[in-house]
């Protein structure tokens, strides 16, 4: 189930629990997904909807551009985050952790 982000209350709901559970076990990209959330908002075109389990939102988001679905999953076995076409199974077409400068992570946003 998703559940979608339409407010800036749930919004901030949901980024306090991805830090707390990045700055527990993911600090790899603990850093980092502050500038993806911004392209995340600068470029989506649609409300961007999140995994949720039993009422609680999970590492994993969808957003949808003018001509595509992308999904940004946390990676755990390399521990970034890997952006994927579509689905969380999908081709990674990008990868993000803290040695990602906001330049990478503004030109990656820029091409969509």
């Amino acid at each position: 189930m998703a559940t979608t982000i339409a407010t800036l209350k749930i919004l901030q709901t949901y980024l306090n629990g991805v830090m707390e559970r990045a700055d527990h076990h993911a600090n790899n990209v603990n850093e980092i997904v502050l500038a993806i959330t911004g392209g995340i908002i600068w470029k989506s075109i649609k409300d961007v909807k999140v995994l949720s389990k039993l009422g609680d939102m999970k590492n994993v988001l969808w957003m949808q551009t003018s001509n595509k679905t992308l999904c940004f999953v946390y990676n755990h076995n390399t521990q970034n985050i890997d952006v994927r076409e579509n689905t969380i199974q999908g081709r990674t077409v990008m990868t993000f952790n803290n040695n990602n400068s906001a330049n990478d992570v503004k030109d990656f946003f820029k091409t969509l």
